[in-house]
């Protein structure tokens, strides 16, 4: 492995010249076309005065113009990609915090201003006939020295539960080996196309869905932001035979694979990869017999480069609820004082190895809390290891719900009442409490064309008190039409009860 890609432009030069890249509304581009496109970028970003460890926010829609400007980008300079939705005051907060020096957007992008110090530069064209403009004039590109494998090449703001984000800057290094681990534990091969599901602003649409099969040599579809009316018509137009997202888009994709037969008898998808939050197991079950394609879950995270823990291919074991063994990292579960938990003791689970950041950006209480003198990131969530070394995740050790000194663990509430078939979605959360402290609560989004009254409040208790003990059962039940998520689909049980109007 002396040879292995250990930057974005070498991870890019896996792929056979004439071997398709990237799949979008205009057709294919080969390798070749990709890396004379990126190359071409990076060289106009140098053009524009954009230097190496200079950051470029990348505000686009997915597709293959934002696949191949993060490439740039990462290339050339920092890759920063935001949140094409944020608005005008949310993308300058981001453009201070990030220190940006250049800006790469859409043609028409109207909400992203003009800052101080802060080149904005458009990209233009369709497919990878693309360029980056300023004032609607193509830059003339300068030659770009390649990165070296320590250099930074992306920096992602955390979207955790502090009033601050946490800055993660990811070397090519980092990120060239978690894409490795990825094409390793899920048998990547030229001959695979993924579709890219998840947005190119987080860790695991860039890493995952597309630095993953580029390194193997294969191929990326690239639709557009993801859409559960389109899917079934993308299974048919790119002919993939794979792909990743979270679980909530999962649940989109089965509420209405029902309507879709015929694409679903055409698919023929190898696999199904989840990971960035846990899986239902009763999602699982319904996307195997859905596909007739094995589901992989995978546990990552931003600090991570994404993957840490992998269930393997068939014909390897994947266990019930486990999440998969250590890919690509060390893992431990630790106790409070830093001591190695048994297997079959929870912990608070920690990881190093090739793929974790060094630390946060100018963030030395966060680093502090976050790193040992050893050398282990704690992820703040809880698990355990079984005896063949898998892992278990019970919850994030912030969200696990103190009812009088009685925790419980959202997950486990949450996978009972999804098992009710008039249940599409359902999230378990803290409602606070006068005397317990917290109580525990749930919202609860019924199945399409269902009436009110084909499921209440005390259908849901009766079925989580049939199995969970009393204190688990929640007291509040809301029905809601959707369950508020972040910009990546993940549930965000925190603050919940406050968006709710419980709290």
């Amino acid at each position: 492995m002396a040879n292995a890609p250990a930057t974005i432009p070498e991870l890019l030069a896996a792929g056979a010249d004439e071997a398709p890249a990237l799949k979008g509304a205009h057709g294919a581009a080969s390798f070749a076309e990709l890396r004379a496109t990126v190359a071409r970028l990076a060289g106009q970003l140098r053009a524009a005065g954009v230097g190496p460890g200079d950051r470029v926010a990348l505000a686009a829609p997915n597709g293959p113009a934002m696949a191949t400007a993060f490439l740039a980008a990462a290339s050339a300079a920092v890759a920063a990609p935001l949140n094409p939705r944020y608005r005008e005051g949310e993308l300058r907060r981001a453009f201070a915090e990030l220190g940006v020096r250049a800006a790469v957007v859409a043609p028409d992008a109207a909400d992203v201003p003009d800052a101080p110090g802060v080149r904005r530069l458009a990209i233009a064209g369709e497919g990878l006939d693309l360029d980056l403009t300023d004032g609607g004039v193509p830059l003339a590109p300068v030659p770009v020295a390649p990165p070296t494998p320590d250099a930074v090449a992306l920096v992602l703001q955390t979207s955790g539960t502090t009033a601050r984000p946490k800055t993660v800057p990811l070397t090519h290094a980092n990120l060239a080996a978690s894409a490795a681990s990825v094409a390793r534990s899920l048998a990547l091969a030229p001959a695979d196309c993924g579709l890219l599901a998840m947005p190119l602003f987080h860790i695991h649409g860039l890493v995952a869905g597309l630095l993953a099969p580029l390194a193997a040599g294969g191929a990326v579809a690239c639709p557009g932001d993801f859409n559960a009316f389109r899917f079934f018509d993308w299974l048919d137009e790119f002919r993939p035979t794979w792909y990743t997202a979270v679980p909530t888009m999962h649940q989109l994709i089965l509420a209405r694979a029902a309507r879709h037969a015929e694409a679903l008898a055409r698919a023929r998808l190898r696999f199904v990869r989840s990971s960035s939050a846990p899986l239902p197991p009763v999602v699982l079950e319904r996307i195997e017999a859905t596909f007739r394609a094995p589901m992989i879950e995978a546990y990552g995270m931003t600090e991570a480069s994404h993957q840490m823990t992998a269930q393997p291919l068939p014909p390897g074991v994947r266990k019930a609820g486990s999440v998969g063994r250590p890919a690509g990292v060390e893992l431990a579960v630790l106790a409070p004082d830093g001591a190695a938990r048994p297997p079959g003791e929870r912990g608070e689970i920690a990881v190093r190895g090739p793929g974790v950041t060094a630390g946060y950006e100018a963030n030395p209480e966060a680093n502090a809390a976050a790193f040992t003198a050893d050398g282990w990131f704690r992820t703040g969530d809880e698990g355990y290891l079984d005896a063949d070394g898998c892992l278990f995740l019970t919850g994030r050790l912030k969200e696990l719900i103190n009812r009088g000194g009685e925790k419980v663990a959202p997950r486990e509430v949450e996978e009972v009442i999804l098992r009710h078939p008039a249940v599409r979605q359902a999230v378990c959360f803290a409602l606070p409490h006068a005397t317990l402290g917290e109580e525990v609560a749930a919202a609860v989004v019924r199945a399409e064309g269902l009436r009110a009254d084909a499921l209440d409040e005390a259908a849901v208790r009766d079925l989580c008190a049939s199995q969970l003990a009393p204190f688990k059962v929640p007291r509040a039940v809301v029905f809601v039409d959707e369950i508020p998520v972040g910009p990546t689909g993940k549930l965000q049980r925190l603050g919940l009860a406050e968006r709710l109007g419980l709290a």
